[in-house]
């Protein structure tokens, strides 16, 4: 037998969230022991991580770096992609979400999840404008 729920994380554009409070707290409340936390995103064009949480440079890099990995459908490396409806950022975010994760799976024990000492949970909104994300957290 598990628990879920959802919560909404509200972006302001490009980014890495950090949602590990909540996380930690949906399995406090739960009551679970041990067992697993899996968390999904609810979205084609944002995905989930676990990085580091203490410096704030690691998000500033990651974030630099998708962005040379992915540039917007408008830069003239991505002259290729057909699926241009929604927006320069939009193909381009749909890759990077392909790249990274919509859901992850963390251990639980003494009712909290087993991350590492730096380790955070974040949504990482590939969009550039803002959004309201969906994110269901279940634990068994």
């Amino acid at each position: 037998m598990g628990r879920t729920t959802s919560i909404t994380i509200e972006t302001r554009g490009q980014g890495l969230y950090e949602f590990t409070a909540e996380a930690e707290r949906f399995v406090r409340d739960s009551g679970t022991e041990e067992g697993l936390l899996t968390v999904f995103v609810r979205h084609t064009s944002a995905s989930l991580i676990i990085q580091e949480n203490a410096d704030p440079d690691v998000r500033t890099d990651l974030e630099a770096f998708f962005a040379r990995l992915v540039p917007p459908a408008d830069d003239a490396s991505m002259g290729y992609l057909v699926h241009r409806l929604e927006g320069p950022d939009d193909m381009p975010a749909h890759i990077k979400s392909a790249l990274t994760q919509v859901s992850l799976s963390v251990p639980v024990a003494n009712a909290r999840p087993l991350l590492g000492r730096w380790q955070g949970i974040y949504l990482f909104e590939h969009r550039t404008r803002p959004h309201r994300r969906e994110i269901v957290l279940h634990v068994s």
